[in-house]
Formats: C-alpha cells, sequence, structure tokens
C-alpha cells in the first residue's frame, strides 16, 4: 500500500488521539503491517485518560503508539466540547473482526495474546471457523504491570511464531505498557490493544447493546455484569469531568497536531 496522508491529532487531558474514521483507521493499521518495521495501536477511552494523569509510563507508551484511536462516546463528546470533533468511535472490540476479515484477505498470521484461560482458545477456535484465518499462536501468560522475566519469554513466543499481527487482550493500562516495552521484541509485528475482545468473540461476556453505546452507557451494561468495576466507574473515571474542564482551558491551537504519515 501506498504511504498514508497526513493525521490530524486531538489532545484530550494528556492522551493524543487521532482523528480518523473507522475505515481510515483499518487502513492505518493495514498499511503498517504491509510496511513490515511493527508498530503499535491503542484506542483509548475515559479511563485512559484518568490514569493517564498519574502514570508516567502510560502517558510515554501513548506518545510512542503508531495510532491512539478513540473508544466511547464520551471522549466523542469532550472532543465536540474542545471544538475539535473526532469522526467516530473506534474500540478495539469493533476492529477485531474487520481487521481477521483482513488477515484472511491478505494471509496475514495472527497471534492472540492475554485472556482468561480457555478465552483465546475458545476465540481462536471462533475466528478460524468463521473466517479462515491462519492463527500463529495463542498465549495467555502471567503478565505484570512492571517488567519481568515473562515479558520476555512472551514476546520471544510471539516472535518465533512470526505473525503479522498482535491481538493482545490484558486490559488497560497493563496491554498498552506491555506493548511499549516489547514492541522492538516482536517486530515487525504490529501490535494492537483490544482489552475485552477476546472474551466478546469466544462468548464467555456478552457485548453491551449497540444502543447502548450509542448513548455512553456501556459502562453501566458493563458494570451490571460485573459489580468489581464500581471503582473504576463510580469512584476513579468522573474525575474525568475535571480533567475536560481543565483541557478546555487550553487554547485551541494547543489541543491540535499533525502527525506525519505512517509508512
Amino acid at each position: 500500500m501506498t504511504n498514508g496522508k497526513e493525521r490530524l491529532r486531538v489532545r484530550i487531558g494528556q492522551l493524543w488521539i487521532d482523528s480518523l474514521t473507522f475505515s481510515e483507521a483499518l487502513n492505518e493499521i493495514e498499511r503498517l503491517v504491509a510496511a513490515g518495521r511493527g508498530g503499535s495501536v491503542f484506542t483509548p477511552n475515559v479511563d485512559h485518560v484518568v490514569n493517564a494523569e498519574t502514570n508516567a509510563a502510560l502517558r510515554e507508551a501513548y506518545t510512542a503508539a503508531s495510532l491512539s484511536l478513540v473508544d466511547g462516546q464520551p471522549l466523542l463528546w469532550a472532543s465536540r466540547l474542545l471544538g475539535a470533533p473526532l469522526p467516530e468511535k473506534i474500540s478495539g472490540s469493533d476492529l477485531v473482526l474487520p481487521l481477521i476479515q483482513r488477515a484472511t484477505q491478505h494471509q496475514w498470521r495472527v497471534y492472540l495474546l492475554g485472556g482468561r484461560p480457555g478465552v483465546a482458545e475458545a476465540a481462536a477456535a471462533q475466528l478460524q471457523r468463521l473466517h479462515g484465518v491462519q492463527i500463529a499462536g495463542i498465549d495467555a501468560p502471567a503478565l505484570s504491570l512492571m517488567p519481568s522475566s515473562e515479558d520476555g519469554l512472551a514476546a520471544e513466543r510471539i516472535r518465533a511464531a512470526r505473525p503479522q499481527l498482535v491481538l493482545v487482550a490484558l486490559g488497560a493500562p497493563k496491554q498498552e505498557l506491555w506493548i511499549h516495552r516489547n514492541g522492538e521484541r516482536i517486530r515487525p509485528a504490529v501490535a494492537v490493544a483490544v482489552g475485552a475482545a477476546l472474551d466478546f468473540v469466544s462468548g464467555r461476556i456478552r457485548r453491551a447493546p449497540r444502543w447502548m453505546s450509542n448513548a455512553g452507557l456501556e459502562w453501566l451494561f458493563r458494570l451490571s455484569q460485573d459489580p468489581r468495576l464500581a471503582w473504576r466507574y463510580l469512584v476513579r473515571d468522573p474525575r474525568f469531568l475535571l480533567i475536560l474542564l481543565r483541557t478546555m482551558r487550553v487554547p485551541r491551537e494547543q489541543l491540535l497536531r499533525v502527525a506525519r504519515p505512517l509508512e
């Protein structure tokens, strides 16, 4: 594929987010894979923005990311309030099936990393049955937020499997930190942080209905399924309102910048 175009980036809090449509995002990921130099794709949501305020390692990971794609209606609404509207929601979970279809079309080898025991295997079986994609490997190691010996072992297993695309389902911020620490080790693979996507693909967890997602209520659906998320959704994430108010006081020209095209 040819080189990508220049991309406008919008700042919300401490994070920069690419202003791309869903189809443009898929094309940019395909360019990364075709270039064969590796890369990382993150999908920030409200929780990521809140975490980045106090987590320097997460901010560093986002600074190095090849693509940062908006996940969630609240960030779309926030971008409109800032006078720099992002086109549409592009969650990691929504990216998985279109990427798998492109992987099948271009014969990319795909590696699944993360998920609870048995989830990646079930997801792989579904993806192979429905799409015929080449699954290069499956792994659900006990990785942590901090660097460990298992980091390198997992990365070496990926490198030995020679995938073009790695779907990393470790949950945030673990998946972003792991990708940032190990991106060089797994080149030329492109790593995409997909959160709970393998749970959804495998059928272990139900996704929120489309109307709830469009209304910004996906968090409520997830909370009803897993009450352990209460601290995140009800205590930590409301801090986003203060972050947004602070960002709204920043001059508009400081909230926008142009990123160089992906090769």
